[in-house]
């Protein structure tokens, strides 16, 4: 794999596609549709996947893709791919929040390796550079032509006795409240999509529990940007790494840290 290649063709096509949904998201009104699991799609998330779909078949044939939008590419069994979510955060997208993502990541042998993640409501991009070490880009947003960018890390250091933690806006529920209570706590946050674990990889959250369902489209960019930042991606069950290439690409329940976090058990 070229990873100069690929870093520059995941941040254009992100920034492509950041372009394509904001178009949707300031007009007037846009029709919202119900897929087959219930979950709404728009004609946002639709043109986004277009055009990153056949952005990352142009410049990677070979390499195999998993996209959500796309119900035939579910049914692969792949170890090593490229997988996106064009839209991640449609409710928030709906409810014209701000907090969704576009999300494009490479895994290899199971670990998503490279990745970013654009909340273009927000103007913040995070990926990983050809080296692997994650930054966040400032600055116009412009294809072709990539603006300043600094290395960000996770809180190397994190206080137990007082963390932050960051949990969903549209997905919080009752078991995710008990598990977070037995931490200690010096504040919560609340992100959309993906950018929960930006908050990590920044340093400005320390723990993220996701006690819900979700795909590996919505966590591989977002893991992908938190590993290179230095922080980790755990299955809540036993705390062995979260993996990527199953069935279905539905992932477990999985708590997202900086690594000083102390774990507790379920």
């Amino acid at each position: 794999m070229d990873y100069t290649l690929l870093t520059t063709r995941m941040r254009d096509l992100a920034i492509d596609a950041g372009a394509a949904i904001m178009a949707v998201y300031n007009s007037p009104e846009f029709e919202v549709k119900t897929k087959g699991d219930d979950s709404p799609v728009t004609e946002a998330d639709e043109a986004a996947d277009a055009l990153i779909s056949a952005g990352l078949r142009s410049s990677f044939p070979d390499i195999a893709l998993v996209t959500e939008e796309q119900a035939e590419s579910h049914g692969q069994q792949v170890s090593t791919f490229l997988i996106v979510d064009p839209l991640d955060g449609t409710k928030e997208f709906i409810n014209r929040r701000g907090d969704f993502t576009v999300n494009i990541a490479y895994v290899v042998d199971g670990v998503p390796i490279r990745g970013v993640v654009y909340a273009p409501a927000k103007g913040r991009m995070f990926y990983t550079d050809a080296d692997g070490v994650s930054v966040e880009e400032t600055g116009p947003l412009v294809v072709g032509s990539p603006g300043p960018t600094a290395p960000i890390t996770v809180a190397a250091d994190p206080d137990n006795a007082a963390l932050m933690v960051v949990a969903s806006k549209s997905h919080r529920d009752a078991d995710t409240d008990a598990y977070i209570a037995k931490y200690n706590v010096a504040d919560m946050t609340s992100a959309g999509s993906s950018l929960k674990f930006c908050l990590i990889a920044t340093g400005e959250a320390d723990l993220y529990p996701r006690l819900g369902r979700t795909m590996e489209w919505d966590t591989a960019a977002g893991h992908a940007v938190l590993a290179g930042a230095g922080g980790q991606v755990v299955r809540f069950d036993d705390h062995s790494p979260l993996v990527y290439g199953k069935p279905g690409f539905e992932n477990p329940f999985f708590i997202a840290r900086a690594p000083g976090v102390d774990l507790k058990t379920a």
